[in-house]
C-alpha cells in the first residue's frame, strides 16, 4: 500500500467511490473534495497496487491557522476510504504511511492537524490511535462542534 499524489489516470475510479449516509455526513467524497480549487489543497489517493482505496487532502496556507498557531502546520481533511474496501485495515494503514509521506513532500511542517466532528467516534479512534493528540481545542463545525487533533511530527510511533 501506498500515498500519491491525485493524477487523472484515478479519477473515475475515485468518482465511484461511495460512503454511508453516516459517515458521508462527516466527510467530502473524494469527488466533491476534487471539485474544489484552490493551489495550497493537495489530493493524496491511499492506493493498493493499481487500485485506489482512499483518499484524502493536504491543506496549507492561511486556512490552517482555524486549527493551529503552528505557521508550519498541514491540514488534513476530507479522509475517506471508499464504502467496499472498509474494514481491511487500509485507514490505520494510511495513517501510519502519512507521517514520512508529509516529511518527504513537505519539507518544514512541523505538525499535521485535522479537526473530527464529536459523533464520528470511529474517526476519533482512529486518529488517536494513529498518534494524534487532543488538546482540547474545539470548532464549530456545519455538522456540528469538532474536536481539533494534532500529530507532531518530531514524535516517534
Amino acid at each position: 500500500m501506498q500515498l500519491q499524489f491525485y493524477s487523472e489516470n484515478v479519477k473515475a475510479e475515485l468518482y465511484k467511490f461511495s460512503l454511508a449516509e453516516e459517515q458521508h455526513q462527516f466527510t467530502a467524497l473524494p469527488s466533491e473534495a476534487l471539485e474544489i480549487e484552490d493551489r495550497n489543497r493537495h489530493p493524496v489517493v491511499i492506493m493498493d497496487g493499481d487500485r485506489a482505496v482512499g483518499f484524502f487532502v493536504l491543506h496549507k496556507g492561511t486556512v490552517v491557522k482555524d486549527y493551529s498557531l503552528d505557521t508550519n502546520a498541514l491540514l488534513l481533511r476530507a479522509f475517506s476510504i471508499n464504502e467496499i474496501q472498509q474494514g481491511k485495515g487500509y485507514a490505520k494503514a494510511a495513517m501510519k504511511l502519512l507521517p514520512s509521506f508529509v516529511q518527504n513532500h513537505f519539507p518544514g511542517t512541523s505538525e499535521i492537524v485535522l479537526a473530527v466532528n464529536e459523533r464520528n467516534s470511529a474517526a476519533r479512534t482512529l486518529y488517536m490511535k494513529s498518534g494524534f493528540k487532543d488538546d482540547g481545542k474545539k470548532l464549530m463545525g456545519r455538522k456540528g462542534l469538532q474536536s481539533i487533533l494534532t500529530y507532531k511530527l518530531d514524535q516517534k510511533r
